[in-house]
């Protein structure tokens, strides 16, 4: 297959993917669900914290930067913290208590009561996204996963935001346009813009 044929061929999958996303009602549902609820966490005084592995790990990093810093337009920063990024850390939980604790350990150090943790796992089974999500409920923690069509995770969370399609690349174009939807939901409602 030659280059363009390539890339026509990848566009053309990619957007199928994200057709699928806009066809589903139970996909538009769970998001609109996460972005009020961290509204909710918002305005309680809480915090969002969010965990992957891999391109997931950057893909929590984006999602925490956009809260932090803006999104669509100038306003106050919204507290998140990714858990992939304090390499001191992770060496230090991964050495100690092993890399499945990688995020449990975090979760329990760093959330409270009324926090919303998102985990990201295309495969649905990362276990050190698991070992955070079990421990979520006993933290008080309102759980979120992004996973794909497959994976224990999605029947694990309190909200399960779950891109249909089994192809890792597509599952995580589309993780980043779903959390991409909940920032800008999110900055909209806590920081209304004059029109």
């Amino acid at each position: 297959m030659d280059n363009l044929s390539y890339i026509n061929n990848y566009l053309a999958n990619s957007i199928e993917v994200k057709q699928a996303l806009a066809s589903s009602p139970e996909v538009k549902k769970a998001i609109s669900m996460v972005a009020d609820r961290i509204v909710e966490a918002y305005n309680n005084g809480n915090k969002v914290l969010l965990a992957g592995n891999g391109g997931s790990a950057a893909d929590a990093q984006h999602i925490a930067a956009e809260f932090v810093s803006r999104f669509f337009y100038d306003r106050p920063g919204l507290p998140a913290l990714a858990l992939t990024t304090d390499t001191s850390m992770l060496t230090a939980i991964g050495n100690d208590y092993g890399y499945d604790k990688l995020f449990a350990r975090q979760l329990q150090a760093q959330s409270r009561p009324g926090d919303v943790f998102i985990g990201i796992s295309t495969s649905g089974n990362s276990k050190n996204v698991v070992a955070a999500m079990e421990l979520s409920e006993e933290l008080g923690v309102t759980s979120v996963i992004l996973c794909g069509e497959g994976g224990k995770l999605k029947d694990m969370a309190d909200i399960s935001i779950c891109v249909p399609s089994p192809v890792t690349p597509y599952i995580q174009e589309s993780h980043i346009c779903i959390g991409h939807m909940i920032c800008a939901i999110v900055e909209s409602k806590i920081f209304p813009k004059e029109t």
